[in-house]
Parts: C-alpha cells; structure tokens; sequence
C-alpha cells in the first residue's frame, strides 16, 4: 500500500508542476497589436512638415524625406547597419532620425528580446535613456558612465540594464556614424576631431605646376558632361539639358583646388608680392584657397551677385560645410607658377576662423550642378574633390596623455569598456571569491571553531545579498543557462558573455566549484536569493515566529517540479527565446535580487 501512495504522490506532484507550467505560458503569450506604426508616428512627429517620405534604399535601406524638393532628413533602421548582439543574444532594432547636417533628432527603440526590460524594468526608462541622442552630432562619441575623453558625450546608465543601453549606445552611435558617412553628411573620420595641425612657414622651395600636381598639393577634379548627365538619372531633372551622344566626352568644367597658406604652394603660384599681400591681410586662424576651373561651367556663378552667396561651391570637414560669402572672394587675376595653364575663372576664397578649419585633416571641395525643373524649381546634385595637404607643410601636434587615453578607450570593444567601468565591483568580487575558496580549502580547520565558522559565513552571506545581488546584480539564473545553449548552437561569440563581468566571473568560478565540491558552493554561499531566504528563515527563528516544515517524503518529491520547469523553458525556448524568457518570471530570482522587490 505504501509504495502506491509515494506512486500517487508523485504523480500529483507532476501534475501540479504540468498545470503551474501551462498557466504561466498561457498568460506569458504576448499580446502584440499595435494601434498605429511606431516608426511612422516618430517621423511624422519630428517631421511634420514633410509631405513625402521615400522607400528605403541604399546599403543602409535609408528613407529620405521631403518637403517639395526640400530634404528634411533621413530615417533609417539600424538592424540595416549592424546586428551587434545584445545581453540576449539577439540584436536590438532602432529607428534613427538624422537631419540634413549629420545630427540625430530621434533614436526609437523598435525591437528588443532584453529579459530585463520584457518583464521588469519599465520600457520607458529605455525610451528615456534614448532621449539623450536628441541634438548629438552623429561623428560625435557618446559613453555610458564616466569616461576620460574630455569630448565626449557622458550620459547615465539605466539602474539593472547597463549592458543593455551600453550595447544601444554602440548601436545607435555606429549606425548613425555609417549612415551619415554614406550620405556625405559627414566625414568617415570624424569620430574624434583632433587639434588642429599648424602650417610650416619654414618650408619652402621652388617647384612649378608639374611638381605641385604631382606630390597632391593641388588637386583636380575633371567633369565630362556625360558624367553631370548621369548623375541626374533618377531623379526629375533626368534627361533635361542632356548632352548629345557625341557630346558626351567634352568638358563640363576642369577644377583645381589648392591651399594657399603654405609657402611652397602660395609663392609659387602668386609670387612673392601678391603672397605676402595675401598672409598679411589674413587675421589667426584663417586659411586662404585658390580656386581655378576651365569648361563651360563656372563655378562662381552669378549668385553671388545678386544674394552675396556662392552657391556653387563650398568646403566640408568633419561633416561641416563651409560657405562662401562676397566678403569671403578675393579676385585672382595674376598666377606665377612654370608651366601653369590658362584657366578662364580663378579666385582666391576665405575660410573664416569660426569654422576652425583644420589644414592637417582631410576635407573636399563641393561642386553644386543645378538643373532646372519648373519656372522657379531646380535639383541639385553634388561633386566632390576630396583633398589631403601633404605632411611636409605641416606640422601636427602632439597628442597629450589624455588625448592618446581617449583615442584607447575609443578604439577598444564595448565588452573591454565595460570591464574597465566595473573594475572596482570585478575587484572587490575576485577579493572575495579568492576568501571563498580559502574557507573551502580550509574548511575542516574552520569546522573545528563552529562558533567562528557561523559569524563568518553570517558575514558572507550579507556580502553576497548586498554586494554580489543588489549592487553589482551578480544573481545567476536558468536565462543565462538558455542563452548560452542557443549561442552554442547558433552564432557563438565571447563578446555575448563578456559584455556582464560580473554574471561572467560567477558562472567560470561555479563551474569551477561544481567540479570540485558540488552544487552546494553556489547555493550555499554564492546564491544571493539563496542568502536572502537563509538570513530571513534565521531572523525569524531568532523573532520566534512560527516555523512548518515540510515533510521530507513530501518535499522530496516536490523536487520534480524544478526538473519539469527547466525541460519546458528549454523546450519553449526552441520555439521562442522571448516566450523563453517571460516565462521565466517562475524564478523569483529577478524580482527579489535584479529589481529589488520594484515591481
């Protein structure tokens, strides 16, 4: 009789698991209508004067919108640009909103499988951390926490999801920055804008206009009309003014572009009189440029006469466009260097010192080509020739400690940056695990002094709740289990691990424990909520509040349940690792350690 009641006994144990189970899937089933498009509602609220919106299109699948022929901005989705890996495994999707000058107007997370924000942490905190993108420029560099690049953009973590907006940081800003570069928004290099190079007025030798082409001082850009032609298709002004096919091959405009504060390239080409002229009427940090085109097209144009602007050419650097103004022109009708051609347009133009013009880093000269679409309507499409000084001419300045940290901390992985901002709770908890593994080595001389051994396992298991679960939120858990089975089988990487220091050192130093003493290491000592039931269950027996234990036949038995939850979050996360997750709330682990009973 007896072996058939253990026999109905566990049978009901198993089911009482199976109907727990399949209540908690039935309500963890997402509930995923949406009363209007997210992305669609973010780009009509900070474009609202656009009236037409393009497919996506391009390498990066960017949208451009538009007020008439007027371009307003882009929007693009960043699972287009890159699919870094999350504390999941699984990329996050934002839209990005980008205007015309490279500058981020709105950052909108759209998809995300962050265990910690399904169930937990309110999305909304998120949406508030992606506030702060609004207004940064998208070459500028953004750090979560502190960092010791004194350009940088600093903002504050979200309390229980650092891994979570560290990795939507690196997605939002290395998404942004590719996108704006595609676009020519702005320059592939301007993440970190260094300190503007000097120009040598020391170095100078003769040299005429072979050697001045040659060594890249002055560069060209030569344009057939065939090519002008091409550049229009696809757009309105397509097949308007076109060429004939015979036609194809002559000269739309034969552009050089020089600058002149250098002594080998300024003398040489204006001669010594005009040179010193020239410098000398320039106030700090201001930089002159020559300007010389052939061709049926001009680069000055006639817009500059009757607005004060020229509307045809401009300079770009670091994604800053440079314009022109009259005040900004200087004729140039006298050129001195050997074997020079004739040009039948020269000029000579200013760059101001409020643009802080670098003469060290790269920049381009932008030719703007309009073609006529409507009595008052034109498009406009771009040409540029890029340009770098050659080192002889200048001289760059030496990068200070902070500079060459910022540029280190710059070029390191995201899991690396991480590992530095934790280094006083990584410190802290390798000091205590090495005690750990002393007392366990030692544990038969501590069992001598039982009276020492229980105030200081008292005192280990407060370290544990506090530190190791509250603070550095060190509490391991069946979705760690999860997400590292499905990256072994799918696309493994360290970095996926690494980005969580803290969960990282405590699954190598279980896994170590395991093989040398048993589960009972992690339970007893290591388990925060494991600690927190332990010290509780203490205080109240030292308060005398009344104490039931179960039966250990009965709580024997109950041990299935655990087993039966394991196999089906298993067996749910190869259906669904976000279903996976939300199913997992059976652990009280995240309510009582992670959110700090916050619910």
């Amino acid at each position: 009789m007896k072996p058939q009641l253990l026999a109905v006994g566990a049978l009901r144990a198993w089911g009482a698991g199976l109907a727990v189970l399949l209540a908690l899937i039935a309500l963890a089933l997402p509930l995923q209508a949406r009363e209007y498009d997210a992305e669609q509602q973010r780009i009509e609220q900070f474009f609202p004067d656009a009236d037409s919106f393009s497919e996506a299109a391009g390498k990066y699948q960017v949208r451009t919108l538009r007020k008439g022929e007027e371009i307003l901005g882009y929007a693009f989705q960043s699972i287009h640009v890159t699919d870094m890996p999350a504390y999941s495994g699984k990329p996050i999707n934002m839209q990005v909103l980008l205007d015309p000058q490279g500058v981020i107007l709105d950052a909108y997370l759209l998809e995300h499988h962050e265990p910690i924000v399904l169930i937990g942490i309110p999305e909304q905190k998120i949406h508030d951390f992606n506030a702060h993108y609004s207004g940064v420029k998208a070459g500028q560099r953004v750090v979560v926490g502190r960092s010791s690049d004194p350009d940088a953009v600093t903002v504050d973590a979200v309390t229980g999801a650092t891994v979570t907006v560290m990795v939507i940081n690196e997605i939002v800003m290395r998404a942004a920055h590719a996108v704006a570069v595609d676009l020519g928004l702005i320059e592939a290099g301007s993440h970190v804008r260094p300190r503007p190079s000097r120009v040598r007025e020391d170095v100078f030798h003769e040299a005429d206009w072979s050697e001045l082409t040659g060594n890249g001082a002055i560069r060209r850009l030569h344009l057939t009309r065939g090519q002008v032609d091409d550049a229009f298709n696809g757009t309105e002004a397509e097949g308007i003014d076109v060429a004939a096919p015979e036609q194809r091959d002559e000269t739309f405009i034969d552009l050089y572009v020089a600058p002149l504060n250098p002594p080998t390239v300024g003398r040489n080409l204006l001669g010594e009189r005009q040179y010193t002229e020239l410098i000398g009427s320039l106030k700090p940090g201001e930089q002159a440029f020559a300007v010389l085109g052939n061709g049926e097209y001009s680069f000055k144009g006639s817009g500059y006469v009757r607005g004060g602007i020229f509307d045809r050419v401009q300079l770009r650097q670091f994604g800053d466009v440079i314009s022109f103004r009259d005040l900004d022109f200087i004729r140039l009708s006298d050129v001195y260097a050997g074997g020079m051609p004739e040009f039948f347009e020269m000029a000579i133009f200013i760059a101001r010192k409020q643009h802080a013009f670098d003469p060290g880093s790269p920049w381009s000269l932008e030719l703007l080509v309009r073609r006529q679409i409507g009595p008052v309507e034109g498009i406009f499409t771009s040409f540029e020739l890029p340009y770098q000084i050659p080192e002889d001419y200048i001289e760059r300045p030496q990068p200070t400690a902070a500079e060459l940290a910022a540029i280190e901390e710059a070029n390191r992985p995201l899991w690396v940056n991480i590992w530095y901002q934790k280094s006083f709770q990584i410190g802290v908890l390798l000091v205590a695990l090495g005690l750990l593994t002393v007392i366990l080595f030692l544990q038969d001389s501590f069992a001598r002094k039982p009276q020492f051994l229980h105030w200081l396992r008292r005192g280990y298991l407060l370290f544990t709740v506090f530190f190791i679960g509250w603070y550095a939120l060190g509490q391991l858990s069946v979705v760690n289990v999860l997400t590292f089975v499905h990256a072994v089988f799918q696309d493994f990487r360290w970095e996926l691990f690494l980005t969580d220091p803290i969960i990282f050192v405590l699954w190598v130093f279980t896994a170590a424990s395991i093989l040398l003493w048993g589960r009972g290491v992690f339970c007893g000592w290591l388990c925060p909520f494991g600690a927190l039931q332990e010290l509780l269950n203490e205080l109240a027996r030292k308060i005398r509040i009344p104490q039931y234990e179960l039966p250990f036949v009965v709580h024997e038995r109950l041990w299935a349940i655990k087993y039966i939850v394991l196999l089906v979050l298993f067996g749910i996360s190869l259906e669904s690792m976000m279903l996976a997750e939300k199913a997992a709330e059976v652990e009280p682990f995240k309510t009582a350690i992670t959110l700090k009973f916050d619910r």
